[in-house]
């Protein structure tokens, strides 16, 4: 079900734009930022139905974000899927035993990428997530 709102969290410019783009294409709300702390912020305020986040970002990174929103009540049940370049299999374990719902390498595939959008705004909706 499109137009639920999603949050980027994405530092490069060409990747927001790409994320964003296949998105609202399908129909998705979406907002961005380009720094963990604003991710934070935000998702306090406008409580998103899902969070991309990049893990190497300025200031605070993605897992560090990741905590402060886990750590809040009104955050807590918002899924949140790591988008990253850190493809290595020792990395992805790190970043899911983080406490990441989903995990997405870089480049994305769009078609992979959706896939797993939509198989987490269900499953958001099925446990009356944040949407």
């Amino acid at each position: 079900m499109a137009g639920e709102l999603i949050l980027i969290v994405e530092d490069n410019e060409k990747n927001r734009k790409l994320v964003r783009d296949v998105l609202q294409f399908k129909g998705y709300q979406t907002v961005e930022t380009e720094t963990g702390e604003e991710a934070v912020h935000l998702a306090r305020t406008l409580r998103p139905a899902l969070i991309l986040m990049d893990i190497q970002l300025p200031g605070i990174d993605g897992i560090a974000a990741l905590a402060r929103l886990r750590a809040e009540p009104e955050t807590r049940a918002i899924p949140v899927i790591a988008v990253t370049a850190s493809a290595m299999t020792h990395n992805r374990q790190k970043i899911m035993a983080s406490g990441f719902d989903g995990y997405q390498s870089k480049p994305i595939q769009v078609k992979n990428f959706l896939q797993a959008v939509e198989q987490m705004l269900a499953r958001g909706r099925g446990a009356g997530g944040a949407t």
